[in-house]
């Protein structure tokens, strides 16, 4: 097991039986594509091997970080030294950086496959600091490799090699969910799309809950949508989709996240300006819940729910049957708003600029829509949200903000 720093290097040996062994050393200078050159040997007597676990494979050679590492964009590491130690199974890795980079990683153990692997592992990549959140799911050794990358650049390489002990690993049903990207919570994707002054920076969100708000400040020309994904949906009466709500404000986006049932979810943000017709990916979310949370959805929101559209009352896409309803609602330029139910409600506008009115709901089974006119010379009324309405009793409502 070899560390190289700037001007020296350690080789610790595990001979893997009782007997003469031959170390023999081969070195270029740091900058040279030539052969190595030997320039010494040893002999080493083992009379009691080390029976421990072998180390992962390392096709990189060498362990801990790069002798170069500051000219990869790294100052300094949260761990000393090769070894590190993951008492619970969970480690959390931080570098400092002394320019924006990316970074890929690669965790390696016997017993993981490439699938499993990415399911351990959630990036985060600020202006000075790269972190790695590690979760390992079976005892022993782990080699965690750290490629990074300058924003412009156009090949990872390699910056360091970690040896990572796991002594009690974490449960399978805990790691993070697929399809993770190498930018989560806020850092330097979030802040390039315009995002700043997040409520959440952290990637990982643990609720006990169940229902989150995540704000960003964003300028006037930036839109943003979210989806909500599980690996394993288990009883969720909606699609995911239903559970989360994008309020836009004058300055501000808000996130509203709840859960349908308990377990480990991906929140992705994608962004989009006024002069681009495709939404593009900003960040995702890890959303944690080991409570037993059963939220009820939002209510279904259609493409005129835009920017100042606020939901007051109700906060829940379900509603009781045969019940009486307020409804309050921000809608800026709607020159008529109207709830279409049982019967038509039209709502009345206070001088604060809310539309609000009580609605009757009517049996279970029909859909209770809300609707609005944004002309004056239009005549017809277009569909901005639309709510079920169910004959059993409701959960708590959701969150508000």
């Amino acid at each position: 097991m070899m560390t190289v720093s700037e001007n020296n290097m350690t080789i610790k040996v595990t001979p893997p039986t009782e007997g003469l062994f031959d170390l023999m050393i081969f070195a270029r200078h740091a900058d040279s594509q030539d052969p190595y050159n030997w320039v010494c040997s040893y002999q080493i007597q083992c009379l009691e091997p080390h029976n421990g676990e072998k180390l992962p494979e390392n096709p990189f050679h060498f362990w801990g970080l790069h002798q170069k590492v500051r000219d990869f964009g790294i100052k300094e590491s949260s761990h000393k030294g090769e070894l590190l130690v993951a008492p619970q199974g969970t480690l959390l890795l931080t570098l400092q950086t002394s320019r924006p980079l990316l970074a890929m990683y690669e965790l390696v153990n016997k017993d993981l496959d490439a699938a499993l692997s990415k399911k351990c592992l959630a990036a985060q990549a600020e202006e000075e600091k790269l972190s790695c959140h590690v979760l390992c799911p079976f005892q022993g050794y782990y080699r965690l490799s750290v490629f990074v990358k300058d924003l412009g650049g156009s090949t990872f390489g390699n910056a360091a090699n970690f040896l990572i002990r796991c002594l009690r690993p974490i449960n399978q049903n805990e790691l993070f969910p697929s399809g993770l990207s190498m930018h989560c919570g806020s850092g330097i994707n979030s802040s390039g799309h315009g995002l700043s002054s997040p409520s959440h920076s952290a990637p990982i969100i643990t609720t006990k809950l169940g229902k989150c708000n995540i704000t960003f400040h964003i300028p006037t020309n930036i839109e943003v949508t979210a989806s909500l994904s599980k690996d394993k949906v288990i009883s969720a009466k909606y699609p995911l989709e239903r559970y989360v709500l994008v309020t836009h404000l004058r300055t501000k986006v808000s996130v509203c996240v709840v859960l349908p049932e308990s377990g480990v979810y991906k929140l992705g943000l994608f962004g989009r300006s006024k002069d681009h017709k495709d939404f593009v990916h900003i960040c995702d979310y890890v959303i944690r819940c080991f409570s037993d949370p059963s939220w009820p959805p939002f209510p279904r929101v259609y493409s005129l729910w835009r920017r100042g559209c606020v939901l007051l009352e109700p906060r829940t896409g379900v509603l009781q049957e045969q019940s009486w309803v307020r409804f309050r609602v921000k809608m800026p330029k709607a020159y008529q708003a109207v709830v279409l139910g049982q019967e038509k409600t039209v709502l009345m506008q206070t001088p604060n600029a809310v539309w609000e009115g009580d609605v009757f709901t009517g049996a279970a089974g029909t859909q209770v829509k809300l609707a609005a006119k944004f002309s004056q010379h239009c005549s017809s009324l277009e569909v901005i949200l639309a709510f079920e309405v169910e004959g059993v009793s409701p959960a708590p409502r959701g969150c508000s903000g």
